[in-house]
């Protein structure tokens, strides 16, 4: 009998839980997957250039750039979620953004196959990351955006790399 309104309060507790995620996001192609990152992070996009390799680093890890006299660590969104490597195309491109650690803040560059839009998404569209069961991780995930016929995956970009892969990029970067 109380079914209708334990639907009602659940889907009330979903929508104001991703409501301060509702807002912006910038979203781009990596594989065959749709991603989508909270503008606010995003700094600049860039075109590919070239990537100076570091020896001895994790295989996500491309290397590093000089932005405008900045030594930028650049990491491959591909390879960090265990996709295929590709060549990079014209479409392919690094964005660069701050990362979050405590109260420090990391600029890196991800390199993305694609951009595609800024995407406003509202709360109501949002819904929580699918759980797949033990040992598979989507603590990086902030939710699953369903605009349309699209599943865009909304990032949270702080902990897409764990602290000791955010300390090695820092290391890579000096």
């Amino acid at each position: 009998m109380s079914s209708s309104a334990d639907t009602t309060s659940e889907k009330e507790t979903s929508h104001s839980r991703f409501q301060d995620l509702a807002g912006k996001y910038l979203t781009f192609v990596s594989g065959t997957e749709e991603f989508g990152l909270g503008i606010l992070k995003v700094q600049e996009i860039i075109g590919m250039m070239k990537v100076t390799r570091v020896p001895r680093v994790s295989t996500y890890i491309r290397g590093v750039i000089n932005l405008r006299g900045k030594v930028i660590p650049i990491i491959d969104l591909r390879l960090r979620f265990g996709m295929d490597a590709t060549d990079d195309t014209d479409r392919t491109c690094i964005v660069v953004v701050q990362v979050s650690r405590g109260d420090d803040q990391v600029t890196m560059g991800i390199v993305v196959d694609q951009v595609s839009e800024v995407m406003d998404i509202p709360a109501e569209a949002i819904e929580p990351p699918p759980r797949f069961g033990q040992g598979v991780q989507t603590n990086y995930l902030l939710g699953i955006g369903k605009i349309a016929d699209k599943v865009i995956m909304l990032l949270d970009i702080d902990r897409v790399l764990s602290e000791g892969e955010v300390a090695e990029l820092e290391q890579v970067a000096v």
